[in-house]
């Protein structure tokens, strides 16, 4: 499948096309699950994780773990980026990547699904993963920081 053609499928208009970004939007935040939210978030940069890095680690790994890593490596990349820009590693995107990856796997296993909720609490079903992610992902670092000062 090409690029195009995966972005087509995830917003259901072309990659470009007037209204994409806010249909990707609509898409992934009211989506039923963790899972779901992910499958419509950001499909270009999906495109390239799934052929690159999920997919090779599907065929020697569990895919739970497949998904944590690729959460890692997406987290790692955009943490990358930052030290490019002359921030240095920071290493905080890529814990709060793997916090994200650890609730698409734990509330997959679980059957994790809030289509019942309707538009607006499906909205704040994920935006509260991020946000309760992003919080762990503060509170470890903090705690790293001060135990590692200590």
């Amino acid at each position: 499948m090409t690029l195009n053609e995966y972005v087509l499928k995830r917003n259901g208009v072309p990659m470009g096309a007037a209204g994409s970004l806010s249909r990707n939007l609509r898409n992934a935040f009211g989506a039923d699950s963790p899972k779901e939210f992910w499958k419509y978030w950001n499909p270009i940069w999906g495109y390239y994780l799934a052929g690159y890095v999920y997919l090779p680690l599907k065929n020697y790994l569990p895919a739970g773990l497949a998904v944590l890593i690729t959460f890692a490596v997406s987290g790692a990349l955009h943490d990358l980026a930052i030290g490019l820009l002359g921030r240095g590693w920071q290493g905080f995107i890529t814990l709060w990547f793997v916090f994200m990856g650890l609730v698409v796997v734990v509330s997959g296993a679980l059957g994790v699904r809030y289509a019942g909720l309707g538009f607006v609490g499906r909205v704040a079903m994920n935006g509260g993963h991020l946000a309760i992610c992003f919080a762990l992902a503060v509170l470890c670092r903090d705690w790293l920081l001060v135990s590692s000062a200590g």
